[in-house]
């Protein structure tokens, strides 16, 4: 069987394959433009699992900001502690470091990836909470030191109903 037809019809036999290449120092025989794919599409993965993390984050802090102080004006809800939005921000923030513990090239993108999925970040934080967008903030309001900072929770924003 052909390097081609491996990757099409068995991907991890084609992978396991290359890694006895690569590691024979056979790189005449490598499926170049499949690996390269491949490699391209890593990196692709890497930066999604960033933007995924940095989103729910966001949009927690977002509710924990926003809709906890509200609320906790309702009757039904004076005692809520936001625990549930606390844990997801805790979560969140561990695996954000775990990330860029085992990719740390990752750091150099955390900014560009916060101004990229932001807005979606407040869609999120919309839907979940059915507050309209003119509650929530056009910019990211929160530095990359305190997204990734485990003592940091916005203050609350006062607004009115």
């Amino acid at each position: 069987m052909n390097l081609k037809m491996k990757y099409e019809q068995d991907f991890q036999q084609w992978i396991e394959h290359h890694i006895t290449l690569l590691k024979a120092g056979r790189f005449n025989e490598i499926d170049a433009e499949n690996l390269i794919e491949e490699l391209e599409d890593m990196g692709k993965s890497n930066l999604h699992s960033l933007e995924s993390r940095l989103m729910i984050l966001i949009a927690h802090l977002l509710k924990w900001q926003i809709q906890l102080p509200i609320m906790k004006k309702q009757l039904l809800y004076q005692d809520y502690d936001g625990k549930s939005w606390r844990n997801t921000i805790i979560e969140q923030r561990a695996r954000l470091t775990l990330l860029l513990e085992k990719i740390p090239s990752l750091k150099s993108k955390i900014q560009e990836a916060v101004n990229d999925i932001y807005p979606k970040a407040v869609v999120l934080a919309m839907k979940e909470t059915k507050l309209p967008q003119s509650y929530f903030p056009n910019e990211c309001h929160y530095s990359i030191e305190q997204l990734l900072d485990d003592d940091f929770y916005p203050k609350s924003k006062n607004l009115e109903n």
